[in-house]
């Protein structure tokens, strides 16, 4: 992999541009607030780069109205620029229209800078039996994402462990300390691949498939990171300009940049 220009991907790139997309308390927010390491609310701008009242943004989403062109971008890493699928998931046929909208406009926009260059599509699994929904179905089944690289990201999946704890209980009986938590653990496997869920997401016929997922936890969490998103962000690209942007924002990260450099 070729030694980052940081300089000269900013005047090719710009920023990484990143449409994130879930459920009302799928733990977006809180994914953009660990990536961008801040607990700060992000700044808004519409598309024609002026600032929008954050409060104006809210009260506007209560009313149902979104504007999936605003762009959030957080002070503490502005590299990022995120766009929010908000209202589709609700069940909005004029939201999910939009979405679609947007990700052909963005998918296939001439200048790389004004591209999504991925979709984050989170699924909380604190209920194991709703893992896949109406809208996952439409996004993954109807969306035509051209090249853009999608993640599937499983938020919450803490929560699976409670669940699966109620059904071997009986089981756990006598058994202590690491083969107790391996058999949880086990069940939690067992657990989340009959839900099926990814093999829906996988499914041939869907117009739209993720390259990758990731399993999130415990990210209401001081000590917890989204490293393990961004590194299975930038392995899934398949643009070496957008791989090294990404790798770029994260220059700390000395294991991300040298996994990136052998890929």
């Amino acid at each position: 992999m070729a030694a980052i220009d940081t300089q000269d991907l900013r005047e090719r790139i710009g920023r990484f541009r990143v449409l994130i997309i879930g459920r009302a308390n799928a733990g977006k927010t809180t994914i953009l607030r660990k990536v961008c390491d801040t607990t700060e609310d992000p700044e808004i701008y519409d598309i024609k780069g002026k600032k929008i009242d954050n409060a104006v943004v809210k009260s506007s989403i209560k009313r149902g109205n979104h504007d999936i062109t605003n762009e959030m971008v957080f002070k503490s890493n502005p590299v990022f620029v995120f766009h929010d699928s908000c209202g589709f998931e609700a069940g909005s046929e004029e939201e999910f229209d939009n979405m679609k909208k947007f990700i052909s406009e963005r998918a296939n926009a001439k200048k790389l800078e004004e591209r999504i260059h991925a979709i984050w599509y989170c699924i909380p699994m604190d209920d194991p039996s709703r893992t896949f929904q109406r809208s996952e179905e439409k996004f993954f089944s109807e969306c035509d994402i051209g090249h853009v690289t999608v993640v599937a990201i499983f938020t919450k999946f803490e929560s699976l462990r409670p669940f699966a704890y109620g059904e071997i209980k009986k089981q756990l009986k006598g058994l202590l300390g690491e083969e107790r938590s391996k058999r949880i653990a086990q069940r939690v496997e067992e657990m989340f691949t009959n839900t099926g869920v990814w093999d829906r997401l996988c499914d041939p016929e869907n117009r739209a498939c993720p390259k990758s997922h990731v399993r999130l936890e415990n990210m209401n969490q001081p000590n917890t990171n989204c490293d393990t998103l961004l590194e299975c962000t930038t392995l899934a690209l398949d643009n070496e300009e957008l791989r090294l942007c990404l790798v770029s924002t994260q220059q700390s990260n000395l294991e991300l940049c040298i996994k990136c450099a052998i890929a």
